[in-house]
């Protein structure tokens, strides 16, 4: 069975919703989360959260996860398959999450969240928000009439984006008013079922 080393509000949140998803069996390890003197320390194996386990496979990376069970656990779900012709804008979505939407966000949960300086780095917040936000007005002008950000329907990179989204609302990057399609998007998605339980475990 997948054990996953979970902490509330963080990228485990992803791979709950997807087992949750795909009604897979799971077991979960909780971790307490927060700050630590040099990276590569939380109390987990490989000292990331998440952190994953099946048998013989250990992993870290959240999106790498989410490849990895529906490879060997998805038959065929919440990704297209090779040579569909979605599979590109799949792969698109499914790592602009991580490496343009959260990157900059990232800096500003480490200085909001994390250091004691917060008030005299406000520079660097502010403009950590704006390129933040940069990123979002490049989604929200691509966002189509479809409910999810594939046409075919709800798939695992709006799972990897579905996260991204909580964090930004969390911090107000993101708001109805500047990105109304965005807003709606994010609504469906804190709606299903799957996504409810996990934020709950």
């Amino acid at each position: 069975m997948i054990k996953v080393y979970h902490a509330p509000r963080t990228r485990s949140v992803r791979i709950l919703w997807l087992l949750e998803e795909l009604g897979l069996p799971y077991e979960i390890e909780k971790v307490a989360f927060g700050p630590k003197p040099k990276p590569f320390g939380q109390d987990t194996p490989f000292g990331k959260v998440p952190a994953l386990v099946d048998g013989e496979v250990s992993m870290f990376e959240s999106g790498a996860m989410v490849e990895y069970i529906l490879e060997r656990y998805g038959n065929g779900r919440l990704a297209p398959a090779v040579g569909d012709p979605e599979r590109a804008t799949y792969l698109q979505w499914l790592h602009f999450s991580e490496s343009t939407a959260f990157v900059p966000m990232s800096a500003v949960v480490w200085l909001k969240l994390y250091r004691k300086d917060a008030e005299q780095q406000a520079d660097l917040i502010k403009d950590a928000i704006e390129r933040a936000a940069v990123a979002f007005e490049f989604l929200e002008a691509r966002m189509g009439d479809h409910d999810y950000l594939l046409a075919s329907g709800f798939s695992a990179a709006d799972i990897m984006l579905g996260l991204t989204l909580n964090i930004a609302k969390m911090f107000n990057i993101i708001d109805e008013e500047h990105f109304p399609k965005i807003a709606a998007y994010h609504k469906r998605l804190a709606a299903r079922p799957a996504l409810v339980k996990a934020q709950t475990l």
